[in-house]
């Protein structure tokens, strides 16, 4: 059945993604020109593509996993979801940056503030990320170095999992949940049988 599906994801293009990850932002917007993102539609929109943006490096981590364990080849279309999540973590900054402290004491709120430091650290991590997700890239740096550079999406995932537990007040478990799945994917990438052979090995 999963031969099947992969046979069937083979003839589906990735390039529609791109078109459709602009959708969303622009129904975001148009609800809260309607009146319909409550009182305060700045931080309703900002809270939204944070998430979008959680859920897209997430989607990101998940694509070699369920490839390794379960034999669902989603790998084609993991730059796309790599772009389209750097695409919203930018919306996500903009939308602060823009419409939440309209530019006023930014400098100040980062050093300051522990989520915004950490937010800023990972978008810090996406730029080189996004700007080399082509083939042209690949080439030039060459592919060994390239997924090396590339692996620089789990320090992001996990500053965007810390970002998330920082900025909400008080204890609640939705940012906990998702620091449970980015850990957790996370560790289904470690091999780790060869780890405690190396371990025993060097001991």
């Amino acid at each position: 059945m999963i031969g099947a599906f992969n046979s069937g994801l083979r003839r589906v293009p990735a390039w529609p993604l791109y078109i459709l990850a602009p959708v969303p932002v622009a129904w975001l917007f148009w609800l809260a020109v309607q009146g319909q993102l409550g009182i305060d539609p700045t931080k309703s929109i900002e809270h939204q593509l944070g998430l979008w943006a959680l859920w897209g490096l997430i989607a990101g981590l998940a694509v070699t996993p369920l490839r390794k364990h379960l034999g669902l080849n989603l790998l084609k279309f993991r730059r796309a979801i790599g772009v389209i999540t750097f695409f919203y973590v930018l919306a996500h900054l903009l939308v602060w940056l823009v419409l939440d402290v309209q530019f006023q004491n930014v400098w100040a709120d980062i050093v300051k503030r522990w989520y915004i430091t950490i937010g800023m650290l990972g978008f810090a991590f996406m730029v080189p990320l996004a700007l080399t997700s082509n083939n042209w890239s690949i080439r030039r740096v060459g592919p060994v170095a390239w997924r090396r550079l590339h692996k620089a999406t789990y320090v992001v995932a996990l500053l965007g999992a810390l970002h998330f537990l920082l900025l909400v007040k008080g204890f609640q478990w939705e940012p906990i949940l998702y620091t449970g799945v980015i850990v957790s994917l996370l560790a289904l990438r470690v091999d780790w049988r060869a780890l405690g052979a190396r371990t025993q090995a060097r001991a």
